[in-house]
């Protein structure tokens, strides 16, 4: 990576497989300190400026103690990248209002569990920025993404929201809005991804994008130029368009 990064810790969760695990081994390459969390914990060796933190983001307490080690032992984190998350692909047949509830509990919820402490820590120092995976899946309600698609369109939405609050205070926020990537979540799908992109092209572009401080991290560019002109259309011919096109 040419540019030179501006953090000295970066925290990511959902760090053991998928974007954040290229994301943790791009910035550890780069001398980084990353403090790396997920459910199961890393699974391999370890280079020496990565320290390992499982933990589960729906537990609200253990966020605030896992953010409060890791600016005790690595110092105050710079940068946030919010990647832990779960998907199922919808069925009407097995409709389930706790598949529901588990999804967003980890999506949405886990989200706002890590922010809350971040930005009160980043606003008292001015200074921080934090970041969350999202989904392109968050521009349009699309077919076998009922359970998944709204914890990503209410994950844009939050961004936009506290751009405004936060901004002003120093802090920044970005969202990150992946296409398909080829990630453990994603061979789940029994249907064509199209534009199907490598984790480490993805962490790539994250990290290039989060060093720019975009607000909008989105990528491959052809499918979000396509699910964006979808979302200007009226309403009626994008639900056809969506629909034909999945055969639906």
């Amino acid at each position: 990576m040419s540019e030179s990064l501006p953090w000295k810790v970066v925290w990511v969760t959902g760090a053991s497989s998928g974007i954040g695990q290229e994301v943790v081994r791009q910035l550890a390459a780069q001398n980084i300190k990353v403090a790396a969390s997920s459910r199961k914990g890393w699974l391999e060796p370890l280079p020496a400026n990565v320290m390992n933190l499982p933990l589960d983001v729906t537990d609200a307490i253990a966020v605030e103690d896992c953010i409060a080690r890791i600016e005790k032992e690595l110092g105050p984190i710079d940068l946030a990248v919010l990647g832990a998350g779960a998907y199922q692909p919808f069925e009407l047949s097995t409709c389930d209002a706790a598949e529901f509830a588990r999804i967003n509990s980890t999506n949405y919820l886990g989200v706002t569990n890590c922010v809350a402490p971040l930005l009160r820590r980043m606003v008292a120092r001015r200074a921080g920025h934090i970041s969350w995976i999202a989904s392109v899946a968050g521009y349009n309600g699309l077919p076998k993404a009922s359970y998944y698609g709204p914890t990503k369109a209410a994950l844009i939405n939050l961004a936009e929201s506290l751009w405004h609050e936060a901004k002003p205070k120093g802090v920044a926020i970005s969202v990150i809005n992946p296409g398909f990537v080829e990630t453990p979540m994603t061979k789940a799908n029994d249907f064509p991804m199209p534009f199907l992109m490598k984790p480490s092209r993805a962490a790539t572009l994250t990290i290039r994008g989060l060093a720019r401080k975009q607000f909008e991290i989105a990528y491959p560019l052809p499918f979000v130029l396509i699910l964006k002109f979808l979302q200007k259309l009226p309403l009626s011919l994008k639900l056809w368009i969506i629909g034909f096109s999945a055969g639906t």
